[in-house]
């Protein structure tokens, strides 16, 4: 399972930092590598079980004040497992990356502060770790140098956001750019996914091939809300769109967590 980089399509609490093992990269207990770091499919389940399980809490609280019943799809919270994934590893790259940089990040944003728009309860996992991500992803943009957008890259940024519905979807290049007008936020979002995908080459991330490819977290203002979303790896002229074919695992033995 040795990925040549990280890719995307378009898209917390404790991390579970387990040293490699004599297996090798490939075994099927692990969702990712990064460097000599793994996570285990294990651990991202876990998050994910709990974001979903204090989501549905949180609506059924909700409801009985209210006197209103929640039919079962409400008690589930639009989080994935791939967005668990996309999480984990965006921190690790991230703080990697600020220490290389010799970036300070301060601990300004909280999961209280996101919980209402992430719709995520601040107590989970989930949202503890996108309060810490947004506080690495903002310190290493101020320090990154602003990125040249060509028009793949501000497509990419573009079809990433109109997946959430926030904005429409079908504009071309033209009306793109004018909508984005200056594009400061496409700019820094662009520069941030570039130094971690160069990042993830050189600690050789690799992924399990059960989940999606890889995707940025980020987050834009409109200036009324905050809208989630993934945004893709890319490189300073557009998405990244390679990656090798991983090797089928020599060992099916268990990792412990």
């Amino acid at each position: 399972m040795r990925a040549r980089r990280l890719i995307a399509t378009a898209s917390v609490a404790a991390l579970a930092v387990l040293s490699l093992a004599a297996c090798g990269r490939s075994a099927p207990s692990v969702a990712a590598y990064v460097g000599d770091t793994r996570y285990s499919v294990d651990r991202v389940d876990e998050i994910y079980d709990d974001a979903q399980a204090q989501y549905a809490d949180a609506v059924r609280t909700q409801g009985a004040q209210t006197g209103a019943t929640p039919a079962p799809e409400e008690l589930r919270s639009a989080v994935t497992r791939q967005d668990v994934l996309n999480l984990l590893i965006a921190v690790d790259l991230g703080k990697r990356l600020a220490d290389e940089q010799g970036v300070q990040v301060p601990d300004e944003v909280s999961p209280e502060q996101l919980q209402a728009q992430l719709q995520m309860p601040a107590t989970a996992e989930y949202a503890k770790l996108w309060g810490e991500w947004v506080d690495i992803s903002a310190a290493l943009q101020q320090k990154l140098p602003p990125a040249d957008l060509s028009d793949d890259a501000i497509m990419a940024v573009y079809h990433a956001i109109a997946k959430t519905g926030a904005i429409k979807s079908g504009l071309s290049v033209a009306q793109v750019r004018e909508a984005f007008g200056e594009g400061g936020f496409v700019r820094s979002a662009t520069a941030l996914s570039s130094a971690l995908r160069e990042e993830a080459e050189k600690v050789d991330a690799s992924i399990n091939p059960k989940y999606g490819p890889i995707g940025v977290p980020s987050v834009v203002s409109t200036g009324q809300s905050l809208v989630f979303y993934s945004l893709p790896y890319i490189n300073h002229d557009g998405p990244v769109t390679d990656i090798s074919t991983p090797e089928a695992p020599e060992t099916t033995g268990a990792v412990a967590p």
